[in-house]
């Protein structure tokens, strides 16, 4: 084995957004593409000797080959140990339960979360810091830079190590550990809540679907319901990673999951239903005729947070991104706690968590996590309504009604427009920008104005500033319009319109969503041209 040192010139657009690098496949398997932007992350850690490194992905179609080209480079930057999940596979929030576990100084992910994957897929890769979370806009950064003028890359020329097989082998001077992918995490979920009560819960014949959509949260949830909880076999479905997800999009939420809200809006529907998305770091909970809406999921978890062993003593704060709805805001006030404001992205929850004032976090986009580690965490959340049903003997929907009863409801949708051209979305905003200040005190219908801004925000512990963060109008009444470009797509851009409306009175809970949000939908249309500035009729996904 030798260190080789390899010429190479820089590709164009590596710039990491809010959750890594994504691109098409076909991107990253240009010769030098990945060996670049793994070149850029060595670059910026500087000195790796001595260190250990955690490595593990969704198990997408290039995935393994992926490892097997990291897992090179790291031992010709001097990396001492790296600790890479079984077959490649280590789900977002494992990864970060095994760096902070091992106190290891970061980690590698590769995925591309809830995009589709295969041939012609999704492909991506970030860092993670030694807290367990993704690395800060300041080392995001210094890689973008490192991707601009990277003129070669070190790698070893060693052969591949059988990622199939658990135990240690070296390449060079570093140590290659495979280790089982689920069973760190298997075991801090079992601290943290009560699974006899769980258990006992199935003993009585409780009935669940949990639907892994053929994604990397299946293993996790195979071994911890079925397994370690005792759930009949075939609880869970489409539990095997597969390297195109069996052609799901694996994204859990109503549109995505459709069989999984068909089954629970059935005669014979089980008592609860649930879903991972392509990483295993967000999480959809269906009831009964019921798919509960993530700001609602984070608000009833902090309610009753106390009911799980992990949270007895209670919670500090909660924290939520700017566009999930205000639900958590209520709770958080009933409870005498903060509740943090930030921008999209799990990365701006790190300093919060890591300064212990916020215990609970949660973004609209079906991501709910604590500090038990740095990353959202979907099979986490789940078993966190398993707990609260097994601790209340309450369905979900009586959770969930019972919830708006007390603190009432929070009318929420997100409407995106998928892939449209990058040009005019970026025009559209520009142009909405422009006429914020002039919207303030201006009547649409029932509605009046109070204020209009583009969302900024100062991290309390360190304070660092993020703007332009997303375009809000938001009304006397505090319902809100939100709107703001995605940095999660490979394709075009993805406009994100976010609508939110409280309702106090119990009487007027049960109204279709889409309908409570009318007179919102059609001041966004108003407001900001998005039909006619996009060339989209209808959104591409509403959830």
């Amino acid at each position: 084995m030798t260190i080789q040192t390899i010429a190479t010139t820089p590709f164009a657009g590596q710039r990491p957004g809010t959750s890594g690098l994504r691109k098409k496949v076909t991107e990253f398997q240009q010769p030098g593409y990945l060996e670049n932007f793994v070149e850029a992350i060595f670059l910026t850690l500087g000195d790796c000797g001595g260190r250990t490194l955690v490595l593990g992905g969704d198990g997408r179609f290039f995935n393994r080959e992926a490892v097997q080209i990291i897992l090179r480079m790291a031992a010709a930057h001097g990396v001492a140990k790296v600790l890479v999940g079984r077959g490649g596979i280590l789900s977002t929030p494992a990864v970060s339960c095994v760096i902070r576990k091992y106190s290891a100084f970061g980690g590698i992910v590769l995925s591309a979360s809830h995009n589709p994957g295969g041939p012609d897929g999704d492909f991506g890769i970030k860092y993670n810091i030694d807290n367990g979370g993704p690395a800060p806009e300041k080392i995001t950064e210094a890689i973008f830079a490192h991707t601009q003028t990277v003129s070669e890359y070190r790698i070893s020329d060693a052969g591949p190590v059988d990622l199939d097989q658990l135990g240690s082998v070296r390449i060079e001077e570093m140590e290659v550990e495979v280790i089982d992918s689920v069973a760190d995490y298997a075991e801090m979920m079992s601290r943290l809540f009560d699974f006899d009560a769980i258990r006992a819960l199935f003993q009585r014949g409780f009935t669940m679907r949990f639907d892994g959509m053929s994604a990397v949260s299946g293993p996790y949830a195979k071994a911890i319901i079925e397994g370690m909880l005792g759930a009949p076999a075939g609880t869970v479905i489409n539990f095997e990673p597969l390297e195109d997800f069996g052609g799901h999009h694996p994204d859990p939420n109503p549109v995505n999951a459709a069989a999984l809200v068909a089954l629970m809006n059935g005669a014979d529907a089980p008592e609860f239903g649930a879903a991972s998305d392509g990483d295993g770091d967000r999480n959809m909970i269906v009831g009964r005729s019921l798919a509960v809406s993530p700001s609602d999921s984070l608000a009833i978890i902090a309610a009753n947070a106390t009911l799980a062993p992990g949270y007895r003593d209670g919670i500090k704060g909660i924290a939520r991104s700017m566009p999930t709805s205000q639900a958590a805001d209520r709770v958080a006030q009933a409870l005498g706690i903060s509740c943090f404001e930030t921008p999209t992205g799990w990365k701006y929850f790190g300093n919060l968590l890591d300064a212990n004032l916020a215990t609970l976090c949660g973004e609209e986009s079906y991501g709910t996590g604590s500090n038990h580690i740095r990353e959202k965490d979907g099979v986490w959340a789940v078993l966190f309504w398993l707990n609260l049903v097994a601790a209340t003997g309450k369905s979900v929907n009586q959770l969930v009604e019972e919830h708006w009863a007390r603190f009432g409801r929070n009318y929420y949708s997100r409407h995106d427009y998928e892939a449209v051209d990058a040009a005019a979305a970026e025009s559209m905003m520009t142009d909405l920008r422009a006429r914020l200040a002039s919207l303030a005190g201006q009547t649409f219908g029932d509605y009046r104005v109070s204020q209009a801004d583009d969302f900024e925000y100062t991290d309390p512990v360190d304070g660092s500033v993020s703007k332009r963060q997303g375009i809000r109008i938001i009304m006397l009444d505090g319902s809100r319009i939100v709107m703001r470009l995605s940095g999660t797509g490979t394709e075009g851009a993805t406009v994100r319109l976010y609508l939110e409306r409280y309702e106090a009175d119990a009487a007027r809970h049960a109204l279709d969503t889409q309908e409570a949000l009318k007179p919102l939908i059609d001041i966004a249309e108003q407001v900001s041209q998005l039909k006619q500035r996009t060339g989209r009729q209808q959104p591409s996904v509403v959830t």
